[in-house]
C-alpha cells in the first residue's frame, strides 16, 4: 500500500501501483476471473473472448452481482476498423403482461422481488452477439473455465461470502423456492462462509448445454421451458415466446468532448448519457483553480448531478418506445443552459424543457489493440429471488425500474426494455483508444464515471489513484420509476474528505453524511500509444484485480 499526494490539496489517500503489461490486460472484480481472462488471451483469444470467459466465471464466483439471469451492455474498440461498437443486450418485459394488471391490483410500483419484475435475461445472447462479431476461440473454450470451477469448486472471498449470506437469509425468509438447493454449501442448508469451497453443479450443467448448443439452447430449448414454466407457476408472465423472440441490439455509442477527450457512453434505455450531461455542465468550471475535495469541487459536482438526473427521470427510456432527444440532451448548448441554473448554494431543480444496485464491471484488452468495456448485472444484488429448478442461477428483477404512472417515457409496456442503471464507458483521444472503464453501483454509476474522468483529466491522477481517491455520492433526485426528488437530496462523502469541507457544504445548504454510501466498484485499462503498453487498475474497495502478460 502506497500513499499518493493529491496534486492540488496536498492531502494524502491510500492507493497502490498500476499494473502494466504489453500483450494484454484484464481487470475484473474477482482475482480468479481475471486469471481466467488472461489465460484466454494467452491461448490466442480476443479481448471479447476474455470478457465472455471472465463474465461466465463471475456468474459463478460473484452471484451477488451478476449471472446468466441478467442483462449486459458493452462497448468494443475494434482495432481493425478503428471504431467503437456498442451492444445493448438487455431484455424486454413479458408480452402478455399489461399495465392494467398493476393498476387493477392497486400497485403504485412494481415489486422488487418475486416473479413480476422478471424480464427476459439478455446476457447469454449478448455473449453470442459479441462472439459472432469479435470472437476468435470457440465458445466451448470460453465457457470451459467456468464449467470446471463450477464442478470442482473455488474458495469464496470475504466480500462475496458476506453478501451471499445476507441475500440467502433474505430470500429464504421470503419463502422463494430452490434458493438453498442451489446456493447452500451442502444438503443441510449451510450458508457458505469466507474460504469455503463453493460448487454449483447445476450451473456447470447449464453452461455445458450452452457451450454445446449455442444461444438457442438457452432461449429455445429445455432451459427456456424450465424458466418460463417456473415463472408462470410462481404467478409471473414470462413465456417461452418471450425468450425465443429475444435479440440484442447493436447501437452507436454517443459522446461528448471533455477538455480534449471524447467520453463515450451508450444511449438509453441505460443512464450513460447522464454522465455526458454532467461533464458538459462541469466543463464550464476551471478545476485547475478548484482543489480536489474542496467545497467548491463537491458543490458544483453535486449540482451538475442533480440537473442531469432530473432529465434522466423525465426522458430516459427504451428508445423503441420513447422519443429521447439524445443529441439535444448531450449538446454543449444545453449543458450551458443547465449550468446557468447553478448558484453558490444547494439547489432543487426540475427537468429541462426539450423538443419532442450490485453489478460487475470488467474490461479486457488484447495484443492486437482490441479493448472491451463490459458491464453485467442481475439488479438488487442476486436478483429477483426467482431461481428456476436445477439451472444454477437467479433471474434478474430489472422490471422493477419501470414506472406505473401512465404517460411517462419509462411507463411499463409489454415487450419494452426497462430503464437500466448499468453503463460501460470508453474514452478516445484524437480518434484513438485511450481508456476503457466503468464504475458499478446503481444510480451512482454516472457520478462515478464523472469522478474518474475528472480525477484523470482535471486532477492529474494516475489510473489507480483515480479509482482510489475518495468519492462523492449524492442521492434523493427524481427517478425514472416516477419518484420525485426528496428536497435537495443528500450528499454522502467517503472517508478522506476533511471536516472543514463538510461544514462549508452545510453552510451552502447541503445535507451531508459522512462514511456510509454507495461508492461503486471500478476497473479500467488505459492504452499508452507512445510506449505500446497497457495500464490496468482495479477497485481497492472490493476483491478485484488487474493483470496482464
Amino acid at each position: 500500500m502506497a500513499f499518493t499526494q493529491d496534486r492540488i490539496t496536498g492531502k494524502n489517500f491510500a492507493t497502490r501501483s498500476e499494473v502494466i503489461a504489453k500483450n494484454g490486460m484484464v481487470a475484473t472484480s474477482h482475482p480468479l476471473a481475471t486469471q481466467i481472462g488472461v489465460d484466454i488471451l494467452k491461448k490466442g483469444g480476443s479481448a471479447v473472448d476474455a470478457a465472455i470467459a471472465a463474465n461466465a466465471a463471475l456468474g459463478l464466483m460473484e452471484p451477488t452481482g451478476c449471472g446468466m439471469g441478467g442483462d449486459l451492455f458493452a462497448i468494443v474498440w475494434d482495432a481493425k476498423t478503428q471504431k467503437l461498437y456498442g451492444l445493448n443486450a438487455s431484455g424486454r418485459s413479458p408480452k402478455s403482461l399489461q399495465l392494467d394488471y398493476f393498476v387493477d391490483k392497486g400497485m403504485d410500483k412494481i415489486p422488487a422481488h418475486g416473479p413480476l419484475p422478471v424480464s427476459v435475461p439478455g446476457a447469454v445472447d449478448g455473449w453470442f452477439e459479441l462472439h459472432g462479431k469479435f470472437g476468435k476461440l470457440a465458445m466451448k473454450d470460453n465457457l470451459a473455465p467456468a464449467i470446471q470451477y463450477a464442478k470442482e469448486g473455488f474458495p469464496l472471498t470475504e466480500y462475496i461470502a458476506a453478501s451471499m449470506g445476507r441475500s440467502l437469509q433474505f430470500y429464504t425468509r421470503k419463502g422463494f423456492p430452490n434458493i438453498m438447493e442451489t446456493y447452500a454449501l451442502d444438503k443441510k442448508g449451510v450458508i457458505p462462509q469466507k474460504g469455503d469451497v463453493f460448487k454449483n453443479e447445476y450451473l456447470a450443467a447449464t453452461l455445458t448445454k450452452i457451450a454445446n448448443g449455442g444461444r438457442d439452447a438457452f432461449y429455445k430449448g429445455d432451459i427456456a421451458k424450465t424458466i418460463a414454466n417456473f415463472i408462470q407457476a410462481q404467478g409471473g408472465f414470462l413465456s417461452i415466446d418471450d425468450l425465443a423472440s429475444h435479440q440484442s441490439e447493436w447501437v452507436e455509442p454517443v459522446s461528448t468532448n471533455y477538455r480534449g477527450y471524447d467520453v463515450w457512453e451508450l444511449p438509453p434505455n441505460g443512464q450513460g448519457i447522464a454522465a455526458l450531461q454532467m461533464l458538459n455542465i462541469l466543463e464550464q468550471y476551471d478545476f485547475s483553480k478548484i482543489p480536489f475535495g474542496s467545497p467548491e469541487h463537491i458543490h458544483y459536482f453535486v449540482e451538475a448531478k442533480k440537473l442531469a438526473f432530473e432529465d434522466r427521470a423525465k426522458y430516459y427510456a427504451d428508445m423503441d418506445f420513447a422519443d429521447v432527444n439524445v443529441d439535444h440532451l448531450i449538446s454543449k448548448e444545453y449543458g450551458k443552459e443547465r449550468q446557468a441554473l447553478i448558484g453558490e448554494r444547494a439547489g432543487q431543480y426540475s427537468a429541462g424543457e426539450i423538443s419532442a444496485g450490485e453489478t460487475i464491471y470488467l474490461t479486457t484488452a488484447d495484443k492486437d489493440g482490441n479493448m472491451v468495456s463490459f458491464i453485467q448485472s442481475n439488479y438488487r444484488g442476486m436478483g429477483s429471488g426467482m431461481v428456476p429448478p436445477k439451472l444454477g442461477f437467479m433471474l434478474q428483477d430489472r422490471g422493477e425500474l419501470f414506472s406505473l404512472i401512465e404517460g411517462q417515457a419509462n411507463t411499463y409496456e409489454p415487450g419494452k426494455r426497462p430503464f437500466h442503471t448499468i453503463i460501460p464507458a470508453f474514452i478516445t483521444k484524437d480518434g484513438k483508444p485511450y481508456l476503457s472503464f466503468g464504475v458499478m453501483g446503481g444510480d451512482f454509476q454516472p457520478q462515478g464515471h464523472c469522478e474518474i474522468v475528472m480525477n484523470l483529466i482535471d486532477y492529474g491522477m494516475n489510473l489507480q489513484e483515480a479509482g482510489d481517491a475518495p468519492r462523492i455520492d449524492h442521492t434523493g433526485t427524481s427517478k425514472p420509476t416516477g419518484q420525485v426528488a426528496e428536497g435537495k437530496g443528500k450528499i454522502r462523502l467517503e472517508s478522506g474528505f476533511d471536516y472543514e469541507t463538510i461544514r462549508e457544504l452545510m453552510v451552502r445548504g447541503h445535507d451531508v453524511g459522512y462514511g456510509l454510501g454507495i461508492y461503486g466498484g471500478y476497473q479500467a485499462i488505459m492504452w499508452d500509444a507512445e510506449r505500446g503498453v497497457y495500464f490496468g487498475a482495479s477497485e481497492s474497495r472490493k476483491d478485484g484485480m488487474a493483470a496482464g502478460y
